[in-house]
């Protein structure tokens, strides 16, 4: 009797750990995502407007102007964007310039990225550049050293093909005011004002694309559809999840990765309970006959094993969930798990609680308990006739 409580109590305490570990998790990977995804907003625009065909097209036009002039629109970007090579102390790198137009400074939160100086593109009339990560570690860039600027080279368009060595890039030197890491799509970036990247690549009116940001309460979706409804289909209308579908798709697959580990590890806790209400059966086998005898059916019998199998699922479930919760809200306040580096953006491991999460997590132990209480208490009626003929 005391191995099947004993037996009894690890299922519930199994079911109490594993409860607790989802909603720890899916609170971190929540935290996590919100980190990202504002890191990711902070730097990417709402609305990202495209040209279908080319590199370029020209923003001077009714509509973009009117769009330009909207009660909505909080900033109207114009970007001009190429590849370049980059050089600094003879050491080339191949990556990206992107000019940007002075409202990019309007949406703040962009030192959020910064890991080295400040996000700054113009001081006193000269121009500066941010550059990736990427860019940094590979020429070693000093952003301190201001005696030696980066070179940017982009191909002439002007020159002919008979034009020599010299005059067949256009060449422009820039000092940098700082280094920030998004990710790997943006860390080959060299961020500057768009009227240097229109210098350097001979680009006067032109633009890559256009970046809206919209006043807070707009309604985005709204928003893209109607520009869609009146640009055509000579351009691409983009919101941030469009513009970064792999971040999205990777977020999402690495947290039902995760969900279904510990489900798995919790199905292996809660099947315990099949062998402690196994365990309860063939020691209450004469309690179970003398039941019968006195009128009790087998429906009975099975729901006795059944709720018995629920109660120490679910009551384990619910303590879990508490504990989840309080060291979650713990965290929070306190940030008593620290991410253990010194350079990370965040000290602490983010924590978001939603309540869709503790609903998951309780419908996934209550199916599987089900499931298990259900083939206990199955077994509880198997042999039944035999047992009431030994008795």
């Amino acid at each position: 009797m005391h191995a099947i409580n004993i037996i009894s109590g690890i299922s519930m305490i199994g079911v109490l750990i594993g409860s607790a570990a989802l909603i720890i998790i899916l609170s971190v990977f929540n935290g996590f995502e919100e980190v990202i995804l504002s890191l990711y907003s902070n730097f990417t625009a709402e609305i990202k407007i495209e040209p279908r065909l080319g590199k370029t097209f020209n923003p001077n036009t009714v509509y973009f102007q009117s769009l330009q002039k909207n009660e909505k629109v909080f900033s109207f970007i114009e970007v001009l964007q190429e590849k370049v090579l980059v050089k600094y102390d003879g050491r080339p790198f191949i990556g990206s310039i992107k000019g940007v137009s002075a409202q990019f400074m309007k949406k703040g939160g962009l030192d959020s990225i910064i890991q080295i100086g400040s996000f700054t593109l113009k001081r006193d009339g000269t121009n500066f550049a941010v550059i990736g990560s990427a860019v940094q570690s590979s020429l070693g860039i000093s952003v301190r050293d201001q005696f030696t600027p980066i070179e940017i080279y982009s191909p002439n368009r002007t020159a002919g093909s008979g034009a020599s060595a010299l005059n067949a890039f256009t060449v422009r030197p820039i000092n940098t005011s700082g280094v920030f890491a998004l990710g790997p799509e943006f860390d080959d970036l060299v961020i500057t004002p768009i009227d240097f990247a229109r210098d350097l690549l001979n680009q006067p009116v032109n633009v890559s694309s256009l970046e809206l940001n919209f006043k807070k309460g707009t309604n985005i979706d709204a928003e893209q559809n109607a520009i869609k409804d009146k640009i055509g289909h000579d351009f691409t209308v983009k919101n941030r999840a469009q513009q970064n579908t792999e971040l999205y798709k990777t977020l999402n697959y690495e947290r039902w990765f995760i969900f279904m580990i510990l489900v798995f590890v919790l199905i292996i806790a809660i099947f315990n309970i099949i062998g402690s209400l196994t365990m309860l059966v063939m020691d209450k086998r004469k309690d179970i006959a003398i039941l019968t005898s006195l009128g009790a059916n087998k429906q009975l019998i099975q729901g006795i094993f059944f709720f018995e199998g629920m109660m120490i699922s679910i009551i384990g479930c619910i303590a879990g969930i508490f504990l989840g919760l309080v060291f979650c809200i713990l965290q929070q306040r306190f940030g008593l798990v620290k991410m253990g580096t010194d350079k990370s953006i965040i000290d602490a491991y983010p924590i978001a609680l939603l309540l869709r999460d503790f609903i998951l997590v309780f419908l996934t132990v209550s199916v599987i308990s089900v499931i298990a209480s259900g083939i206990s208490a199955r077994l509880s009626i198997k042999g039944l006739n035999d047992i009431k003929q030994d008795l």
